[in-house]
C-alpha cells in the first residue's frame, strides 16, 4: 500500500449507537481514507444507514438516541460526537445524499445555493459561480444551466439524485455520505452516479451504503461487512470479494443469507 493510500481522513473509534435501550451498532472501529470509497454492505437492518448517519450527526434531530466512542477527523482530530461540537458545522465538513431524491420545494439555482446561504455567502457572484462548479461537478450543468430558476420538482429522478450531490457539493465537504443513492434509480442513472463518485473521489473521502454486491465492487476501495450491529470484516474491496477472511462474509457476498 503506498502512502497516499494510507492518509486517514476519519475514523471510528469503539464507536456504539441507542436508539433509546435498544444497542445498534457494538463498539465498531473502522477507518476511512482520504480520496478514498469504501462501501458498506450487510442485510438489512444490520447497522449501515445507522453508521452512516453518526458520521454528519443525523441522529441528533431524533430524541432518546446516544453514541458512545468517537468519529475522528483528521488531520485535526476532532471528535464529531463531542458535546462541544456544533452538529451544523458538522454536516457542513460532512454531506450526506439520502436514497431517495430530496431537493427542496425552490428553483435548481436555490437547491445549490441553500448550503452557502446557510453559511452567509448571499453575494450574486459568488453564489453564480459555486453554482455553477457544483452542478458542473455533479454533471448536470449542461442539462440545467437554461432552466436553474424552474422548479427542483421538475427534473427527473436522477437529474434529482445529482442536483442534490450538487447541493452537497456546494459547500465543499471533506467527505461525502451516500445512503444507497441510486435504489431508486433506472440502470442508466445508476451508471450516471457510480461514474459521478469515481471522479468525485479525486477530491474527497466518500463512505457509501449499499444492498448492491456489484455496485459495491465496481465502486468501492475498502469494503465493511456489517452484520447484526457488528463489523464483521473489513478490508481492500478486491479482497473481501475474492478471497474473505471470515465464512460469514463468504456468505454473505455469494447469497447464502441476506
Amino acid at each position: 500500500m503506498t502512502e497516499k493510500e494510507t492518509i486517514l481522513k476519519a475514523e471510528a473509534r469503539d464507536l456504539s449507537f441507542y436508539y433509546g435501550q435498544a444497542k445498534a451498532l457494538k463498539n465498531i472501529s473502522l477507518p476511512l481514507y482520504d480520496k478514498k470509497v469504501t462501501a458498506l454492505i450487510g442485510p438489512s437492518g444490520c447497522g449501515k444507514s445507522t453508521f452512516l448517519r453518526c458520521f454528519n450527526r443525523m441522529h441528533d434531530l431524533y430524541p432518546n438516541n446516544h453514541y458512545e466512542g468517537e468519529i475522528v477527523l483528521h488531520p485535526d482530530n476532532v471528535n464529531v460526537l463531542s458535546d462541544k461540537v456544533d452538529p451544523i458545522e458538522v454536516r457542513m465538513r460532512i454531506s450526506m445524499v439520502f436514497q431517495k431524491p430530496n431537493p427542496f420545494p425552490k428553483s435548481i439555482y436555490e437547491n445549490v445555493a441553500y448550503g452557502l446561504r446557510v453559511r452567509g455567502i448571499n453575494k450574486k457572484s459568488i453564489l453564480d459561480e459555486k453554482v455553477e462548479e457544483a452542478l458542473t461537478n455533479a454533471a448536470l450543468w449542461n442539462e440545467a444551466k437554461d432552466r436553474l430558476q424552474d422548479l427542483a420538482f421538475n427534473l427527473s429522478g436522477g437529474q434529482q439524485q445529482r442536483l442534490c450531490i450538487a447541493r452537497a457539493l456546494a459547500i465543499d465537504p471533506e467527505i461525502m455520505l451516500f445512503d444507497e443513492p441510486t435504489s431508486a434509480l433506472d440502470p442508466i442513472a445508476t451508471a450516471s452516479i457510480e461514474e459521478l463518485m469515481d471522479e468525485l473521489k479525486s477530491r474527497f473521502s466518500i463512505l457509501i451504503v449499499t444492498h448492491n454486491m456489484q455496485q459495491a465492487a465496481r465502486v468501492s476501495d475498502y469494503t465493511a461487512f456489517l452484520y447484526l450491529g457488528e463489523l464483521i470484516e473489513y478490508n481492500e474491496t478486491k479482497k473481501i470479494f475474492t478471497n474473505p477472511d471470515r465464512k460469514e462474509t463468504e456468505d454473505y457476498i455469494t447469497g447464502r443469507f441476506g
